[in-house]
């Protein structure tokens, strides 16, 4: 279903995560999220790596103005919800937050996430209450401009070489209570790991971080996962074609992986 009205993709995005299982992907500009919606997805969502990549930088390394104006620009070229990577709010104090995640309500997004990293490997998680506060703020912008949009918390710590389980659930138990409508916890694989996470947030929705290795969509749904993101996986596999043929012309003249292009005139159908 595709609708054109902002507090109506609000709203499906929102009906999206009361049952079942679906799959989050994630484009990394305004061609790749129109063929997403091509394919059928009922929802896409911004990757913070992806489009950085897109614009010659690495991740994080994007400013907030340039962010605003890629998730924008996404909620506009579509007729479904879009989530965004909102990174850590592109603050470290909840007041900052709060008024990031203000201007990022502006954009049209249906639903954003914050992430509990300082980004710091020395030191990559806020203090346990800071972390919270900062949900909390993102929460309390959200409702100050009346707009049903989506909050999810993130736990980085398996990212960050912080395996503890422990610390995950108790975190996002936490961000659940400050205010977060869906959990997440990118990095977690094992059965234990994703039944730990789903059973300690309850009945709150958690969204599964998915690459190559990873379980399936019905095998995610069994453990009661309600969304599957990819990250910047598309957008690497975008980069790993194009890098291909590049490299085979810079190193050998040749043009033999240009054959497995896919087919303009098909593109601009699509487009059309």
């Amino acid at each position: 279903m595709t609708v054109t009205n902002t507090a109506d993709k609000r709203a499906v995005f929102r009906k999206l995560h009361e049952a079942g299982c679906f799959v989050l992907p994630n484009p990394f500009d305004i061609g790749t999220a129109k063929m997403l919606q091509h394919l059928g997805f009922n929802a896409i969502a911004s990757t913070s790596a992806g489009f950085a990549w897109s614009i010659g930088k690495a991740d994080t390394k994007v400013e907030l103005d340039e962010v605003l104006a890629h998730l924008k620009s996404l909620s506009a070229a579509v007729d479904i919800p879009v989530n965004a990577d909102f990174e850590g709010g592109f603050a470290d104090a909840p007041e900052g937050v709060a008024a990031n995640v203000t201007r990022a309500v502006a954009t049209g997004v249906a639903g954003l996430s914050i992430e509990d990293s300082t980004g710091d490997k020395d030191d990559p998680l806020y203090e346990r209450a800071l972390a919270i506060a900062r949900i909390r703020a993102a929460r309390q912008a959200i409702d100050a401009t009346g707009a049903d949009v989506l909050l999810t918390g993130r736990c980085e710590a398996f990212l960050w070489g912080k395996p503890d389980l422990k610390l995950v659930t108790d975190r996002l138990t936490a961000y659940a209570e400050a205010g977060a409508d869906c959990l997440y916890a990118p990095g977690i694989k094992t059965i234990e790991e994703i039944t730990a996470v789903v059973k300690a947030v309850a009945p709150k929705p958690v969204n599964l971080l998915i690459g190559a290795s990873g379980l399936s969509l019905g095998q995610a749904t069994e453990l009661g996962v309600r969304r599957i993101s990819v990250g910047g996986s598309l957008a690497r596999m975008a980069w790993a074609g194009f890098i291909r043929a590049a490299k085979e012309m810079a190193e050998q003249g040749t043009f033999t992986e240009l054959a497995n292009g896919y087919p303009g005139g098909e593109l601009n159908r699509i487009f059309g």
